[in-house]
């Protein structure tokens, strides 16, 4: 209508006018995304559907895996200590971001397989484990949080860990039990 209008009033005639009249004519196509005006070439490549969610994906990753590496006690000159945990078996727990992860841990005089409900949050892609005052029997209250990167060249871990008045960093590799 609005076109049959600027033709009546021979406003079509002049180039900037004939722009205005395009885009008049587009607007009133009603939305129209990148995809439908981009050539079938330009799309971009549609990525697998998965009927597992990316947490359901992370806990059995997780699942027969051990993470070896090392950590640090803040204040010491002391080269960096070794440090191995175990994890046989981690799950998704109905509340949200919160696993099971059943670990076997080392530390100090203890020496132990534990099931601890963990909160897993995620940076972008890159899940992060988060302690908030965890206690852990026979061992105490720990605060950390853990990023963990998983490529094609590997996975690793990184972070950082307190336990009273006592923290550091810790870092290392995610590897899958034989």
């Amino acid at each position: 209508m609005l076109t049959r209008l600027l033709k009546a009033a021979g406003a079509l005639r002049s180039p900037g006018w004939m722009m205005a009249g395009v885009l008049v004519a587009m607007l009133s196509c009603g939305p129209v995304s990148a995809q439908e005006i981009l050539p079938e070439t330009a799309k971009p490549p549609e990525k697998p559907e998965s009927s597992e969610s990316r947490e359901e994906r992370l806990a059995k990753y997780l699942s027969g895996t051990q993470f070896v590496g090392r950590f640090t006690i803040d204040g010491q000159e002391a080269p960096p200590k070794e440090e191995a945990y175990t994890i046989s078996k981690c799950e998704k727990l109905p509340a949200k971001d919160m696993y099971r992860m059943t670990a076997r841990i080392k530390y100090g005089d203890v020496d132990a397989e534990v099931p601890l409900d963990l909160k897993i949050l995620w940076a972008g892609n890159a899940p992060v484990i988060t302690l908030d005052s965890l206690w852990i029997p026979g061992m105490g209250t720990f605060d950390s949080r853990v990023m963990l990167h998983v490529s094609k060249a590997g996975a690793r871990y990184a972070g950082t860990w307190q336990h009273g008045k006592v923290g550091g960093h810790l870092y290392g590799k995610i590897v899958p039990l034989p």
